[in-house]
């Protein structure tokens, strides 16, 4: 353990391949390509060059520990791959999950929401936690909107893809919340066999090395960032269609029929959610037998680790549409927005100017990308109206 610390803050970084475990008896080949540096083989990076692991160890000044009596099993057995994996997902998809409220909100002003299904009492009054925290995080985001006056001429009940947001948003929350626990549990416990009990002088076999507590939960939340992009682009399709905008010109352009607007970058959000829908068949119901059928169920967890990495990369190229857009339809409208959602244009415009005219969106398309993934609206937007949760 100590060695594998030291390999940590050193900077060695095994080489490892991303295809080869089925989830149990836990990640036995990609954790056996670590373990091969233990013994001086195998290979590594070390300050951005790839070595053999032997060279890499001594560059790095780490002696080489070799194998003593249970070393080996112990380095290689259990899920420790995709529940490493699976933690820093959770990190990165709760932070996306929060600027997915940020560009709600947004999406909301532009298309004068009736903001009475943003009340937090509403949603206290059914119970889900998921629910209580997204409607509370919308609702600072549009604090100080004119929208809250009354001034400004709303529906009685607007489109479900406005108004249940809180309950979609929610429902993805408390999914990513179960899987974040089951990561826990299984971070701090004992996923070997044999598992010894020297305090019973007792040794007892099993199967604490099965992936699927963790797989089945991510699987989830894989299905649960599919579908908040799912609603984040019936958003986008609202704000770019008159007869649903609430008198935003066609496609957000101010030329309209000369100019295409933003037609098509609903193009690439709707190729993104279809490979994201695609991948949202779980990975946990696809066990194949192996080892002449002793390993006849596995988890498959690292499927599911692999295809949520997919899920999320196209997730943070649709809310970037959706933020654009957004921003683009508050740039055409006149009034003054929520101080969160205000904040959050202005990171935007950093990155991004207004479409005044058509140009090659794809380059906007990917600052966009990268904009969420960084994180900075988050931050910026939290800075003015306070924590997200």
């Amino acid at each position: 353990v100590q060695t594998f610390v030291e390999m940590l803050n050193k900077g060695v970084t095994p080489v490892v391949c991303r295809k080869g475990s089925v989830g149990a008896c836990g990640d036995l080949a990609p954790m056996s390509q670590i373990a091969l540096l233990l013994m001086g083989e195998g290979e590594a990076f070390y300050k951005g060059e790839r070595l053999p692991g032997r060279v890499a160890m001594e560059r790095a000044g780490i002696p080489i520990p070799g194998l003593k009596a249970r070393d080996g099993l112990a380095s290689i057995n259990g899920s420790n791959f995709i529940t490493a994996i699976s933690a820093l997902q959770i990190y990165d998809i709760d932070r996306w999950l929060k600027q997915a409220e940020i560009a709600c909100a947004m999406s909301l002003e532009a298309l004068y929401a009736n903001l009475k299904p943003y009340d937090v009492r509403l949603h206290e009054a059914r119970g889900f936690p998921g629910a209580v925290r997204a409607a509370r995080a919308i609702m600072k985001c549009i604090e100080g909107s004119e929208l809250l006056t009354g001034k400004l001429k709303t529906r009685v009940q607007d489109a479900y893809s406005m108004r249940s947001s809180p309950q979609v948003l929610g429902a993805a929350h408390d999914a990513l919340r179960w899987a974040k626990e089951q990561v826990e549990i299984e971070l701090n416990g004992v996923g070997d066999n044999p598992v010894f009990f020297p305090e019973y002088e007792l040794t007892l076999t099993g199967a604490n090395f099965q992936g699927t507590p963790v797989s089945l939960p991510m699987d989830m939340v894989g299905a649960a960032v599919t579908m908040v992009c799912v609603m984040s682009e019936r958003r986008l399709n609202r704000l770019l269609n008159p007869a649903l905008s609430a008198g935003l010109p066609p496609f957000l352009t101010k030329h309209p029929g000369m100019m295409s607007g933003m037609m098509l970058s609903q193009y690439t959000a709707d190729m993104q959610i279809v490979e994201q829908r695609i991948l949202s068949m779980p990975a946990s119901i696809q066990s194949i037998p192996a080892a002449a059928d002793q390993e006849d169920f596995v988890s498959m967890g690292l499927n599911t680790a692999l295809k949520n990495e997919t899920i999320l990369d196209n997730a943070y190229g649709v809310l970037g549409i959706e933020f654009m857009a957004a921003a683009q339809a508050l740039d055409l409208r006149d009034f003054k927005p929520g101080k969160g959602v205000a904040k959050a244009k202005e990171v935007i415009r950093r990155h991004v100017p207004f479409l005044e005219e058509d140009r090659p969106l794809y380059i906007d398309h990917n600052k966009m990308k990268q904009l969420v993934k960084s994180c900075e609206i988050l931050e910026e937007v939290e800075k003015v109206v306070g924590k997200l949760e």
